[in-house]
Order: structure tokens, then C-alpha cells, then sequence
């Protein structure tokens, strides 16, 4: 009976000595701070004077396209502003600071990428297909994993001069959910 009191009390005292180094571990562990965030995508020139399956499904990658991510405070200030130029296969991958110099934490969800510029001279019109003439915001990440955060946009696309659709509204005929916008 003697040696099973002694057995118990030695395994209380085992388990009691496994549970103070786990949590002596538990608490010597942080969560890794995120430094850097990617922010990537592609840009793409899509052709209107091909065919309806050339159109959607032929745009073929711009190498040289620039490509901006804008942040902004809470009182609407600039805190970061990167660009990246697109490579052969039209992609770009902008690495952010997570922080900036002041040690204020940028808000992905405070950051626009927009085009900005593009090298060809037959295809060079920004479009909104895809966000990319007025900006996207970062809203949702498409990869997080320890210190690592990804964003994945676009594709975003240029057309040419001729592909454009031009605003043709007057400012005086504006419909405002009522006609036809036709001023008789």
C-alpha cells in the first residue's frame, strides 16, 4: 500500500513538473511581428480589334508597366508610396514596409495600387477593367503565413487609343435615374 502512495505522489509531482514547463514555454513564446507586406499582380494589354475570344482570353503581358501602392493615414495623409515595374510575364510584386520610419503602422486596408505608367505606345490607355485606372484597395490577403503577408490583385489592363470608350455625356444631360438624358 506504502509503495502505491508513493507511486501516486511521484506522478502528481511528474505531471505538476511537465505542466509548469509548458506553460514556462508558453509564455516565453510571441507571435512573429509582420515587417513587410507583397503586394502582387499582373498587367496585361487587351486588343478590341480582335475577336470576342482574342479580347477576353488573348491579352497578352506589358514588361514595363509601372504599378503604385498608395497608403494613407487616418487623417488622409501619404504614409507610403512604392511602384514596381512589371516584368517579361507582366508581373509585379511591391514589398511594403508594414511600419513606417516614425514606427506608425500602415494599414493595408488604408492602400490603393493603381497603374500608373506603361512603355507601350500601342497600348498605353489605363482601363478600369480590373480596378486598375482608379485604384483597388488592399482589403483581403491572399496568403498569410508567420511574417509573411500577400495581397494579389488584377489582373489590371491598358488597351489602345482606338479600344477607348469615350465619355460622351454632357454634364447638363446627366439622366439622373430619370429620361432618357435627352434635354427637349
Amino acid at each position: 500500500m506504502r509503495a502505491a502512495v508513493v507511486l501516486i505522489f511521484a506522478m502528481v509531482l511528474i505531471a505538476m513538473g511537465c505542466s509548469s514547463i509548458h506553460t514556462a514555454e508558453a509564455s516565453n513564446y510571441e507571435e512573429p511581428k509582420i515587417k513587410t507586406m507583397h503586394v502582387g499582380g499582373k498587367v496585361l494589354c487587351q486588343d478590341c480589334t480582335q475577336g470576342w475570344n482574342e479580347w477576353v482570353h488573348g491579352a497578352r503581358p506589358i514588361k514595363g508597366g509601372k504599378v503604385s501602392v498608395t497608403c494613407m493615414d487616418d487623417r488622409s495623409r501619404v504614409v507610403f508610396y512604392g511602384s514596381d515595374l512589371t516584368d517579361e510575364k507582366g508581373q509585379f510584386d511591391l514589398i511594403m514596409n508594414k511600419y513606417t520610419i516614425n514606427g506608425k503602422e500602415v494599414k493595408a486596408n488604408r492602400c490603393s495600387v493603381r497603374l500608373v505608367s506603361c512603355p507601350d505606345a500601342t497600348c498605353n490607355v489605363p482601363t478600369n477593367f480590373g480596378g486598375g485606372r482608379s485604384g483597388v484597395k488592399l482589403n483581403r490577403p491572399s496568403f498569410v503565413y508567420r511574417d509573411l503577408v500577400k495581397y494579389t490583385l488584377g489582373p489590371f489592363y491598358y488597351t489602345s487609343l482606338m479600344c477607348e470608350k469615350s465619355d460622351t455625356t454632357h454634364p447638363d444631360q446627366s439622366t439622373n435615374g430619370r429620361g432618357n438624358g435627352r434635354n427637349y
